[in-house]
Formats: structure tokens, sequence, C-alpha cells
């Protein structure tokens, strides 16, 4: 059975003994991934800026998996006003360019007052 690798990166952790994603063999999971500005606690006002952190915190873990952004088989968002959820669109689509090879998605609602996430990568 291959071994399990906790993934830390720079600039998000949690505050208890969770780390942002975890690795055995090929499959990686992320925990929730909160819209922190890098480094801080801080949450963006705007929806698009809480996405971008979003995006720049999946790229650093990917990378600290080993993964790559091709490797990514679903991410879930989870939005106070799904409604909004066609502002996931422009970083998706800057991300997954190729409508024939995109990972699969779901927004949730959520009573959190701002954007969380999470996804699931498999390494071939």
């Amino acid at each position: 059975m291959a071994e399990r690798r906790s993934i830390h990166i720079d600039g998000l952790s949690h505050l208890t003994a969770i780390p942002v994603a975890s690795r055995i063999g090929p499959l990686v999971m992320s925990s929730v991934i909160a819209p922190f500005d890098p480094g801080t606690r801080t949450i963006p006002d705007t929806v698009e800026a809480q996405l971008a952190n979003i995006f720049t915190h999946v790229g650093a873990m990917l990378e600290a998996a080993g993964a790559t952004w091709d490797d990514v088989v679903k991410m879930n968002f989870w939005m106070a006003d799904p409604a909004q959820r066609a502002l996931v669109d422009d970083p998706w689509v800057a991300h997954f360019p190729d409508e024939a090879s995109r990972p699969a998605r779901h927004t949730h609602a959520t009573t959190a007052t701002f954007v969380s996430a999470d996804f699931t990568a498999y390494v071939a």
C-alpha cells in the first residue's frame, strides 16, 4: 500500500493538525481551501479576489504534491450566493482552457460569507 504524505504550502495552513492536502499514491485530495490572502487570515471583500486566492492556493498545493492542473479531476466550491457561480468561469477557463478536457465542478450553497473550495486530483 502506498504511503500517505501530508501536503503543506507557504501562505496557507489550518489552525489545527490538518494538512492543506494529502496524497496517497496517485490520489491527491485537499482539505477545505479558504480564500485567505496568502500568508494572512485576511479574506478579500470581493468574490473575484477570493477566487483568485483559492486558485493560487490550489496551484501551490498541486505543485507541492507533484501534480499539475491537468491532474485535477473535480473541484467543489461553496458560495453564499450560488447565483454568483458564474464568477468561477473566468479563472476556471484560464486554468482549464480545453473544453474537451475540464474537471468536474460543483457549486454548493453555504451560510459562510466567503467562498471556499476543495479539489481531487489523480496523478497518472
